[in-house]
């Protein structure tokens, strides 16, 4: 019973916490117009990190091929969030808003520094830990990521080569 008990009161506890992260970003970062996800600094470091980890052997090795291709993939993911519905979109803005924060960076993330220091295996290992975790809130936030990120880099033709997709058949495109 007790093993019940300090399980609702720990995710009670993970619910406040984001609830507060997310409301804590969203006074101190306004939201833009046209649109509510601002891939602002944090965010764009956040996914910095999250993009390699996600993408994994996807990514050119030569570091100058990879540095457009990461862009590219920033930009593919930035699109697709824009894409989504607003309501969507402040969600997405508030689980960045929360991985901005230090405090829900190290405790809910496990990244102890920035984003922009992360090691690539921290961050691997954060997604994995989220990935598997047993408070469904956090397995949802590494599936909207995973997602995000996967299905913008799939979503462009020219990464359809690398796994020998040769692209829709031509009498479909008619």
């Amino acid at each position: 019973m007790s093993n019940r008990r300090s399980f609702l009161k720990i995710g009670a506890a993970a619910a406040i916490t984001l609830a507060a992260g997310g409301a804590i970003y969203r006074m101190v970062t306004p939201s833009p117009l046209p649109h509510p996800f601002a891939l602002d600094g944090q965010a764009r470091a956040a996914l910095n990190a999250i993009i390699p980890a996600l993408l994994g052997p996807l990514l050119p090795a030569d570091a100058a091929t990879r540095g457009p291709a990461l862009e590219a993939a920033l930009a593919r993911t930035h699109g697709a969030i824009l894409g989504l519905p607003l309501n969507t979109q402040k969600e997405i803005q508030d689980l960045f808003g929360l991985l901005a924060l230090a405090p829900a960076r190290r405790l809910l993330a496990g990244v102890s520094d920035s984003w922009e220091q992360a090691r690539p295996a921290e961050v691997a290992d954060f997604l994995q830990s989220w990935r598997n975790h047993r408070l469904a809130m956090l397995q949802i936030a590494y599936l909207a990521l995973h997602d995000l990120v996967l299905g913008s880099w799939y979503a462009d033709p020219s990464s359809w080569a690398a796994i020998g997709y040769p692209g829709p058949r031509k009498e479909l495109l008619k």
